[in-house]
């Protein structure tokens, strides 16, 4: 018999099965975090989103862990999908930083030295113009070439 009104006499329908995976969770990932000062007491995170997994695997990196990240393949098997090694990457940022840091110093020591040529220069051409201000103010002293000091002769516009 036949729940349909319409047509009582014409046989049930029935759903044909997916032919699908219908395993539970065959898109998981498992993100498992370890560190130094406790390698027997692993972070297990499991989440189904794929950002999600990269996010959390970044943070824990972050805090210094060594991080496996695990796809699920279903029926209970967890292939790992990427790892991040956390001190290192720390250790490799510190590095930077203090390569940084050293730049930037021998950066300031090199513009404090140009500072200081400049204002030794500006010194320097300062008295320069000093001891070229005295000179001009003196009168000429009559030379020769040969640096005698009597002139045999004077300009053609003195004449």
């Amino acid at each position: 018999m036949n729940r349909n009104k319409k047509n009582p006499d014409r046989a049930p329908h029935r759903r044909r099965a997916k032919a699908t995976d219908r395993t539970k969770n065959t898109n998981g990932f498992r993100i498992t975090g370890s560190w130094d000062d406790r390698p027997d007491r692993p972070a297990v995170k499991p989440t189904s989103d794929r950002k999600a997994a990269r996010r959390i695997a970044r943070d824990m990196a972050d805090q210094g862990a060594y991080v496996v990240v695990e796809v699920h393949r279903g029926y209970g098997q967890w292939a790992t999908w990427f790892e991040v090694n956390g001190p290192a990457r720390l250790a490799g940022r510190l590095a930077a930083a203090a390569e940084q840091r050293a730049r930037v110093e021998a950066q300031r020591r090199a513009a404090e030295q140009a500072d200081a040529a400049r204002r030794t220069a500006a010194e320097q051409s300062e008295r320069d113009l000093d001891t070229l201000a005295r000179m001009m103010v003196r009168p000429p002293v009559a030379r020769e070439q040969c640096g005698r000091r009597d002139a045999r002769h004077v300009t053609g516009a003195q004449r």
